[in-house]
């Protein structure tokens, strides 16, 4: 009787892993037009303050008459208008552990 093989129909295995960030720049022109990529989510926009999620921390963009004129979620890229007065990151918020731990770190 012929030798027969048999192949492994073993599904190949899938990345779980997280994907890696976005990378995450800023482009700022005449304090008038920000264009920012990177960005993952937008928390908050009003004319006076827009808070967008990047993987470097949440960055506040201060101002007045601000306006979003492009935003694209797949790409993460948002273009902002208006009279740009500062630019602020803060750290993610992280919640893990208890009050101490989280006092102590």
């Amino acid at each position: 009787m012929p030798e027969t093989k048999l192949e492994s129909r073993t599904p190949r295995a899938v990345d779980t892993a997280q994907p890696q960030p976005k990378s995450h720049g800023l482009a700022l022109k005449d304090r008038r037009h920000l264009a920012v990529t990177g960005v993952i989510r937008v928390i908050s926009c009003d004319e006076n303050a827009a808070v967008l999620e990047t993987p470097l921390g949440n960055l506040t963009v201060g101002g007045q008459e601000l306006q979003i004129g492009e935003l694209s979620t797949q790409s993460g890229q948002v273009q902002l208008s208006g009279k740009i007065e500062y630019l602020q990151y803060a750290e993610n918020q992280q919640s893990g552990g208890s009050l101490l731990a989280r006092l102590f770190r």
